[in-house]
């Protein structure tokens, strides 16, 4: 499957038509708010507010201006990228007939369907889109809560945590030891992590090649788990140590002040440490009380919440079924969504509901590889229907081509979200 910016882009472009109805009639138009201007917000925003050529008022709540991708943030990490390239604004939705909103959602009144903001504006909405990415776990980690995250930085959140994390790691002390503690599942971008620790070895092996790197894991395995280690075993042979749970991997502790990780018992003092704790759905999503658990179930016809049919959620927040949370699934998911308010709002033909996912990640330079599906709407959830993944041993021909296929999916992606 080959992608590049405009085959990307092109895969919506039957959505994008399907959005294409006349004006409704009458004296207001539908509102639609949108919270959260990442992958799945932004993409529903501009589909929702270009297919109904001016039919549908839409509002997106975002607090930054500046929006840094989460994905390809651990390229900058590595050295591949610069902080800049992950940034982009939200002034291409503005000129799309979208009211973009700097400002925090704090409340949401699903009886009167409103939403309140800090700022003190109250907004009205037919239909509610959230899509406020991930929270964190309180206690996930033993030691560890966000007060911590300047001594230890998550950067599963992009842009100054990202910035920061880099700073340490390039701060190390010759020959010293970096440590990551990975989540459990379910989390944002399953291979996330896995890449994050090739791009710090990349990273160590230009500038510090005597440090180490521990990795603690309360999974037994890991999206793309072979691949993963046969490129380490290539590129950075002893430097990754990977402790798994049947060696204390679940067995956590961690002191910010002290900087230091205590495995199974075992304390290492550290010189940067990467804690990724347990995650759950944006916090706006249990604020509006559509959470069971820690994530917001949904229907995959149409991302409609199953509490609240009114509210549809996209991306990482769901318990929709077998996609994986990242931003490719975001935004396939933000395209299904819009379709589908547009067809409630307006009448408009809504098709049924098909979704795609790649989730790409570097290795080492020009060492890319890939994993993905496709999956269709059933009743019970979004389910898989066939998927692909990149072989243990492939040439470097194939490698290089698979980086390079994934920088035209970003260039795509971003346009896709932003316009």
């Amino acid at each position: 499957m080959k992608l590049n910016r405009r085959g990307f882009i092109g895969a919506g472009a039957a959505v994008a038509a399907s959005l294409s109805a006349p004006m409704v009639m009458g004296a207001g138009k539908p509102r639609v708010v949108v919270i959260g201007g990442g992958a799945g917000g932004a993409t529903a925003a501009r589909y929702i507010a270009n297919g109904s050529k001016g039919a549908i008022d839409v509002t997106l709540v975002e607090p930054s201006r500046t929006y840094y991708t989460c994905f390809f943030s651990n390229l900058y990490i590595g050295g591949f990228r610069d902080i800049q390239s992950l940034a982009h604004s939200y002034g291409g939705l503005a000129t799309q007939g979208v009211n973009v909103v700097h400002d925090w959602a704090i409340g949401i009144d699903r009886d009167a369907k409103t939403v309140s903001l800090a700022g003190g504006a109250t907004l009205p909405y037919d239909k509610l889109v959230l899509s406020p990415g991930i929270d964190f776990v309180d206690g996930a980690v033993s030691g560890w809560d966000v007060s911590a995250q300047n001594k230890m930085p998550h950067a599963y959140k992009a842009g100054s945590q990202t910035e920061l994390l880099k700073a340490q790691i390039e701060s190390m002390p010759e020959g010293g030891t970096f440590a990551m503690v990975a989540p459990p599942n379910p989390y944002r971008c399953p291979p996330g992590p896995y890449e994050r620790v090739s791009m710090v070895a990349h990273l160590l092996k230009e500038k510090n090649p005597t440090a180490k790197i521990i990795v603690a894991d309360p999974k037994p395995k890991f999206s793309k788990m072979a691949l993963f280690q046969e490129g380490w075993a290539t590129h950075y042979d002893g430097m990754i140590d990977w402790i798994g749970p049947e060696f204390g991997g679940g067995n956590v502790e961690v002191n910010a002040d002290e900087m230091t990780v205590t495995i199974d018992g075992e304390v290492t003092k550290v010189d940067a440490c990467n804690v990724i704790p347990a995650m759950k759905a944006g916090k706006i999503c249990e604020m509006a009380g559509i959470t069971e658990g820690n994530w917001a179930p949904v229907s995959g016809h149409t991302m409609e919440s199953r509490i609240d049919p009114d509210i549809h959620v996209l991306g990482d927040a769901t318990n929709q079924g077998d996609m994986p949370k990242s931003g490719f699934s975001a935004n396939s998911q933000a395209k299904v969504a819009a379709m589908a308010i547009r067809g409630a709002l307006t009448g408009s033909k809504v098709f049924p509901a098909k979704f795609s996912n790649t989730c790409w990640s570097l290795i080492d330079t020009n060492d890319g590889i890939k994993v993905g599906a496709t999956y269709q709407a059933t009743d019970e959830k979004i389910a898989k229907v066939d998927g692909f993944i990149s072989q243990t041993g492939e040439g470097a021909d194939l490698r290089k081509a698979t980086y390079e296929e994934s920088i035209g999916w970003y260039a795509g992606i971003t346009s896709d979200m932003f316009g």
